[in-house]
């Protein structure tokens, strides 16, 4: 690593960057101004315009993959969007909303869209999404906006046991555990890792020059897409076998304990 010359680090939010009480930890946002000519990249199952508020010095000093790779944003503009098909986005509100104690929510590029629901529901919903409709019909959504993701809040709590047994879904997309309450449905090569391929072929940035965090199995794809791949010590379990490193976890600041040591920029 000491020889190493990192040119991107891309991160993870919730779980990774952020602690339990969603902060930034101490000293992020001068690391971005101090180190300019490393590039850095937000990605999460957030949305953007959520992820974005969230960094009032450097906002616009980062790239952002939003909403599990569906989405790479810079300065402002949409570079890269992977937009599901309005059939299979049909397909998957009806399976998703004949069962109770799941919500759904359409992702779009514009806002998100969600029925009413439980407080807790909704209470998730506002923690992540900025930009945040409420509709009486989710197919109608369809013809206002570009849907590039599906969020499924599993109200139990238990997503990674409905995820274990989760059948009949379309062909075309893939469904990503995303915590212990989120499902994320997007098109099949939707990933973290895609979004970020397509930055490092664009920029020209070989994997050995880039460095990832992570902590849940949305992450995967992220990890192997960076040679120098972190897992928070606080990370699932899959996940760690995947990685390169153990960080120390959201809690005590990982990510930042890392980046600490590296110089140049």
């Amino acid at each position: 690593m000491k020889d190493r010359i990192i040119k991107l680090v891309a991160t993870d939010l919730d779980g990774t960057l952020l602690n339990s009480r969603k902060e930034v930890p101490a000293g992020f946002e001068d690391w971005v101004c101090e180190h300019s000519g490393i590039k850095t990249v937000i990605a999460s199952g957030r949305q953007y315009y959520n992820i974005y508020k969230l960094f009032p010095k450097v906002a616009d000093k980062m790239i952002y993959i939003a909403d599990n790779g569906g989405l790479v944003i810079e300065n402002g503009e949409f570079i890269y969007s992977n937009t599901m098909r309005t059939e299979a986005v049909s397909a998957c509100v009806e399976r998703f909303s004949i069962r109770d104690g799941h919500s759904v929510i359409l992702c779009g590029e514009q806002s998100a869209y969600m029925k009413h629901g439980s407080e807790d529901v909704e209470r998730n919903a506002h923690m992540y999404y900025e930009r945040l409709a409420f509709v009486d019909d989710l197919q109608s959504c369809m013809t206002k906006d570009r849907i590039i993701k599906m969020a499924v809040f599993i109200e139990d709590y238990d997503a990674p046991a409905y995820y274990a047994r989760l059948q009949g879904m379309p062909e075309e997309v893939n469904v990503v555990l995303s915590g212990d309450c989120w499902l994320d449905v997007a098109n099949q090569e939707v990933s973290k890792g895609a979004a970020l391929q397509f930055l490092q072929e664009r920029d020209q940035i070989d994997a050995d020059d880039c460095m990832a965090f992570g902590d849940f199995l949305n992450d995967e794809s992220m990890m192997r897409q960076c040679t120098e791949s972190y897992a928070m010590s606080n990370a699932h379990p899959g996940l760690k076998n995947v990685a390169k490193h153990i960080a120390p976890s959201n809690e005590e600041a990982g990510v930042m304990k890392i980046l600490s040591g590296i110089g140049g920029g």
